[in-house]
């Protein structure tokens, strides 16, 4: 049997190795046919040559990634894991470059190699679909998007809506005037931008329309100009919702459309309007799609779990 012996080199084991070696758990999860041992400032693993070769390649970028951040945690390891190569994972966690300063300095920037596809599909499209389960930063990285091109002065605006209710945006029922019947649906963008923006300043863009938070049936019959325009939750978007929306796309306008596919909320035969516009416009020039997955996942870590779960489900039926 094989063995390769690795020593680590100022980084603290204990912090490597995780709190009652739960790091090293994940490892063996991964790498079942290896026997792993950690002691000390030393990891000692035996096996085939080739999985051992393997195993060496993706530790040197786990000690890597932990010399430049001074942690890893589950969904580091499974990023680093995972990934095709080492040029796709350098490109998500190592060479990502900040979107935007948020609030205290918070630097927000793309964390997986999906979100960093969608900032790229970005810069070249005025138009991008970003597809892709619960928690995977398509509504987040878009908002700093956004807010990044406020701040550059490249729009003047920001417009962020999504179908309120469900799809059937019937709000009459609920208390409150028009603003609090809306806020409850409109919350997930509120909380991207109190990441990003200070209060005083969010709210006087509120005040002001430099930011404008609305349900879909508002854009009827305008013209978004000089605007980054968010449509968010678009799977819940029906035919006729989704083509008024696309056209109301004006000069010095960039659109972002989320949305997940898997959750839609739409009467029985009711055709997303998601759905049908990804396949109606995927030759489109201009247009760019861009698919997350459950890799992309940087909510806590059972999200990705539950996602998993949910999908063995789904394709058992």
């Amino acid at each position: 049997m094989n063995e390769l012996i690795l020593e680590l080199e100022e980084i603290t084991p204990k912090e490597f190795f995780g709190a009652q070696n739960a790091n090293i758990k994940i490892l063996k999860q991964y790498f079942p046919k290896l026997k792993i041992v950690a002691r000390g400032n030393k990891i000692k693993a035996y096996g085939d040559e080739d999985l051992l070769e393997e195993f060496d390649r993706r530790m040197e970028m786990l000690m890597v990634h932990f010399g430049k951040y001074n942690k890893i945690d589950e969904n580091v390891i499974e990023r680093v894991l995972t990934s095709q190569s080492s040029d796709d994972y350098e490109t998500s966690a190592q060479s990502g470059e900040a979107i935007v300063h948020g609030v205290n300095g918070k630097v927000i920037k793309a964390q997986t190699v999906n979100q960093r596809k969608l900032v790229e599909s970005m810069k070249k499209n005025d138009m991008v679909f970003a597809i892709g389960p619960a928690g995977t930063g398509k509504t987040y990285t878009g908002v700093a998007l956004a807010v990044r091109a406020l701040k550059n002065k490249e729009v003047k605006r920001i417009i962020l809506t999504r179908p309120a209710v469900e799809a059937g945006e019937n709000l009459g029922f609920l208390p409150g005037d028009l603003k609090e019947k809306l806020d409850p649906y409109m919350q997930p963008l509120y909380d991207a931008l109190r990441d990003m923006i200070p209060p005083e300043k969010l709210a006087n863009f509120i005040e002001n329309g430099t930011v404008q938070i609305a349900p879909l049936a508002f854009m009827r019959g305008r013209t978004l100009d000089n605007a980054f325009v968010i449509l968010d939750e678009g799977q819940n978007t029906t035919h006729a919702q989704m083509k008024m929306f696309l056209t109301r796309m004006g000069k010095n306008a960039k659109f972002l459309l989320t949305g997940d596919p898997g959750q839609v909320d739409l009467p029985r035969r009711t055709i997303s309007g998601l759905k049908e516009a990804l396949l109606v416009l995927k030759n489109v020039e201009g247009i760019g799609m861009v698919y997350l997955d459950d890799k992309d996942v940087i909510r806590h870590k059972l999200v990705k779990k539950v996602i998993e779960a949910y999908k063995s489900i789904e394709n058992r039926d």
